[in-house]
C-alpha cells in the first residue's frame, strides 16, 4: 500500500506560481512511476504531468509544456510539480498518482494505470 498526500494548494493570480508536494509512505518510493493529475469542476480527471522512477525522465500534457515541472526527491519520499505562469484555466483539483508497484509500461498519461491517489489540493487562479 502507498499512501499519498499532497500540499501546497491555493489561490493565486494569473502568472504566478504554486509548487505542489506529494509525500509518499512507501519505502520504496523510488520504485514508482510518479504523475499528477487534475480535475476542474463540470470537467474529466486529466493528466498533467509524470515522471520516471530515475527522474530522468518527464512527461507532460500539451497544456502545461514549458510552464509546469515535475520532479522528485528520493531522500524525502517526495514528488513536487512546479507551476508558472499560472492561468485561470489551470484552477482545478490536483492529484498525485502512483501505479501497481512494478508496473512496467509507459502510459503515464492514462489514469487507468494508477493503483494509488492521493486526496487532492485545490488550486485556484483568479484573472
Amino acid at each position: 500500500q502507498v499512501q499519498l498526500v499532497e500540499s501546497g494548494g491555493g489561490l493565486v493570480q494569473a502568472g504566478g506560481s504554486l509548487r505542489l508536494s506529494c509525500a509518499a509512505s512507501a519505502r520504496t518510493f523510488s520504485s514508482y512511476v510518479m504523475g499528477w493529475f487534475r480535475q476542474a469542476p463540470g470537467k474529466e480527471r486529466e493528466f498533467v504531468a509524470a515522471i520516471s522512477r530515475s527522474g530522468g525522465n518527464t512527461y507532460f500534457a500539451e497544456s502545461v509544456k514549458g510552464r509546469f515541472t515535475i520532479s522528485r526527491d528520493k531522500a524525502k519520499n517526495t514528488v513536487y510539480l512546479q507551476m508558472n505562469s499560472l492561468k485561470p484555466e489551470d484552477t482545478a483539483v490536483y492529484y498525485c498518482a502512483a501505479p501497481a508497484l512494478g508496473y512496467s509500461g509507459t502510459s503515464f498519461h492514462d489514469e487507468r494505470i494508477y493503483a494509488y491517489w492521493g486526496q487532492g489540493t485545490q488550486v485556484t487562479v483568479s484573472s
